[in-house]
């Protein structure tokens, strides 16, 4: 019962320290985007809270778009309604 206990404390503590050093045990592959993940239509610019690329290392290329309400969603990077809006955010953030 000691060693559980003593096991358990272990694991607690890892879990407070690894949370409070920012350091995720979540695969490097969460950010990659699979088949099921993608959405086909346009989504309005007032509901895109931010996106970004996949890493180099997935399958896939693709974009990650974080939603107002916190869901992510992929979108092909080649999408005309895609680019046009990071062109947007470009033009708006160098001026």
């Amino acid at each position: 019962m000691k060693v559980f206990s003593l096991a358990l404390l272990t694991l607690l503590l890892a879990a407070i320290w690894t949370g409070s050093q920012g350091v995720s045990f979540r695969s490097p592959y969460s950010m990659c985007c699979y088949q099921n993940m993608f959405v086909q239509k346009k989504i309005p610019a007032f509901i895109i809270r931010s996106y970004q690329m996949t890493p180099s290392h997935c399958s896939r290329k693709a974009v990650r778009v974080e939603l107002r309400n916190g869901r992510n969603i992929c979108v092909d990077p080649e999408e005309s309604w895609l680019q046009q809006y990071q062109q947007k955010k470009l033009i708006s953030t160098s001026t």
